[in-house]
């Protein structure tokens, strides 16, 4: 018994490993925007918010590519594949000198890290199933949220004693770390009698299985919704805390306390969902998510921005409402799909991108002097999440 706690332990640390170095690309080069905006002759301050929403777009694409295969070949093989191009889009990184080529880079960056993201999720949903498989997605994000907790505050240390080129080099050791204990310790989950022949149909036949499955469709759709509201404070926290709020050498304290906000929500949910279930609280944190964005609208909509404490106070409330869906929301959406993880895991994951990524760059336009609209932009996101679980739920006693 203790031998297999240590093997699931072991698991778990590896699989958020996996997802973290998506948090090290983004949330280590926070501090790090305006000095890179200035490197490469950015125009605006919010086309700095381009060097985090862009990787977006490389997460969103890439597993177009390695799920399908990954279904076919297996899963070890497509991660060391991804780790490579992530390589060199970080080498990309260092030599840009201009907006294009550090968008490019970023968008490469995001193809190679949606190798292990994606798949690591498929290699989850290969041994567990159900509100199993969300109390180890929640464990999972438990240990992944310690690098958003960190990385800011590690970026700016990197920063001020090297260079914003030497926290990409950062980057590519710490990935080269996972990519050799990933190899030494993990054996393959795909067994041979599953995998699917890789095909040019692979793609259509699995984008025509996954629109059967209502539940899959809507609970990707309010993925996307969450994803692209925390995606507008993810891209502009930057701006925020530094420009509006004058707290350049606290924001990467501020940020971690966030972070800390939403990883007790994600730890609490891998108690919980045994217990209450998936819906019950993917519900109940939709309505607090909505609640909160729709207090502070009321509040703060004809003044200027709050103070810091209060801020801060909303954003917590916030980030602990999302810690509880992140997780529950893929488990839901992968539930039905278990047969073609990898593609399935692919196909989610653009459809979340394709509607995150947009939004976030939408709102965070406006984020130039005030938080508002980043409020109004959870606010509205969390009204068409409850739309859509109402339709679910009418949908689902229609089929009873």
């Amino acid at each position: 018994m203790q031998k297999q706690n240590s093997s699931q332990i072991e698991f778990v640390a590896m699989m958020a490993s996996l997802m973290s170095v998506v948090a090290l690309a983004i949330d280590a080069l926070l501090p790090a925007l305006d000095i890179i905006g200035v490197s490469i002759q950015t125009k605006n301050a919010t086309d700095n918010q381009l060097l985090i929403t862009m990787i977006f777009v490389g997460l969103g694409f890439g597993p177009l590519v390695f799920g399908p295969i990954s279904d076919s070949l297996g899963r070890k093989p497509m991660v060391f594949v991804g780790f490579g191009v992530f390589f060199i889009a970080s080498i990309v990184c260092v030599f840009a000198d201009s907006l294009e080529m550090m968008i490019f880079g970023r968008i490469l960056q995001g193809i190679g890290l949606s190798a292990p993201r994606t798949i690591s999720i498929a290699i989850i949903r290969d041994i567990y199933s159900g509100d199993r498989m969300a109390k180890i997605m929640s464990f999972v994000v438990v240990v992944f949220i310690l690098v958003p907790i960190i990385a800011p505050a590690m970026g700016k240390y990197i920063l001020d004693n090297f260079s914003w080129q030497a926290i990409f080099y950062t980057q590519i050791g710490f990935s080269f770390i996972i990519a050799f204990w990933f190899w030494k310790r993990q054996p393959e989950t795909l067994n041979e009698e599953n995998r699917v022949k890789f095909t040019k149909s692979l793609f259509v036949n699995g984008f025509k299985e996954l629109i059967k499955h209502p539940t899959t469709i809507g609970y990707t759709i309010i993925s996307g919704f969450v994803t692209g509201s925390f995606m507008v404070y993810l891209s502009s926290s930057q701006q925020v805390f530094q420009n509006q709020y004058f707290m350049k050498e606290e924001f990467p304290y501020i940020f971690a306390s966030l972070a800390i906000a939403m990883g007790s929500a994600i730890f609490l949910n891998g108690i919980f969902v045994m217990k209450l279930g998936m819906k019950k609280i993917i519900h109940f944190s939709i309505v607090g998510f909505m609640l909160v964005s729709l207090t502070y609208i009321l509040l703060f909509a004809q003044t200027q921005n709050p103070s810091i404490e209060v801020l801060l106070l909303f954003f917590a409330l916030q980030f602990f409402s999302i810690g509880f869906l992140f997780g529950n929301l893929r488990a839901m959406a992968m539930q039905p799909v278990g047969h073609i993880a990898g593609i399935a895991s692919a196909i989610t994951g653009l459809i979340s991108t394709l509607m995150a990524v947009p939004i976030s760059i939408f709102i965070g336009r406006y984020v130039s002097d005030t938080v508002l609209p980043i409020f109004i932009g959870f606010f509205v996101c969390s009204v068409c999440s409850i739309f859509i679980l109402i339709y679910l739920s009418k949908k689902n006693k229609t089929t009873l």
